[in-house]
C-alpha cells in the first residue's frame, strides 16, 4: 500500500507541474498578443497624427497667399517629413492590408504636397480632389487599423 501513496502523491505532482505550465504559457501567449496590439495601437495613432498634421499645414498653405514660394515648399515639406519614418515603420509592424493601405494614403498625402509646394490653391478644383483622393485612402487606412485592432469585432 506504501508505494500505491507514492505512485498517487507523483502523479498528482506531475499533472500539477504540467497544468501550470500549460496555463503559464497561455497567460503568456496572451500578454504578448496584447502587447503587440498595443504597440501597433500607439504607432497607428502616432502615424495618423503625423499624417494630420501634415494635411492641416498644406489646408493652411493653400489659403495663405502672403507666403512666398520658396517658404511654401520649405514648409510643405518640413510638414510632411515625419510621415516617412512612420510609414517605414507601420509597413514592417502592421499586417499587410495595414501596410497597403499606409502606402495608399502616404503617395496621397505625398501628392497633395507636391501640388501644395508647387503653388496649388484653394480656388480651382485640383485642391477639392487631392483632399478627395487623400480622404478616401484615409478612410480606407482607418478601417484596416480598425480590423486589424478588434476595434470592429
Amino acid at each position: 500500500m506504501e508505494w500505491m501513496t507514492l505512485a498517487s502523491t507523483l502523479v498528482g505532482g506531475g499533472i500539477a507541474t504540467v497544468s501550470a505550465g500549460y496555463l503559464e504559457r497561455r497567460r503568456w501567449k496572451h500578454d504578448r498578443v496584447d502587447q503587440r496590439i498595443e504597440a501597433r495601437r500607439a504607432l497607428y495613432g502616432t502615424y495618423l497624427a503625423g499624417l494630420s498634421t501634415a494635411r492641416l499645414t498644406f489646408s493652411r498653405l493653400v489659403r495663405d497667399t502672403e507666403v512666398s514660394n520658396a517658404e511654401r515648399r520649405q514648409l510643405a515639406w518640413d510638414a510632411f517629413a515625419p510621415c516617412s519614418g512612420l510609414r517605414y515603420q507601420v509597413v514592417i509592424s502592421a499586417p499587410e492590408a495595414v501596410a497597403t493601405a499606409a502606402e495608399d494614403v502616404y503617395r496621397k498625402l505625398r501628392d497633395l504636397r507636391n501640388a501644395v509646394s508647387e503653388g496649388l490653391q484653394l480656388e480651382g478644383s485640383d485642391y477639392a480632389e487631392y483632399r478627395a483622393r487623400y480622404d478616401t485612402a484615409l478612410r480606407t487606412l482607418r478601417a484596416a487599423m480598425r480590423v486589424d485592432l478588434g476595434a470592429d469585432g
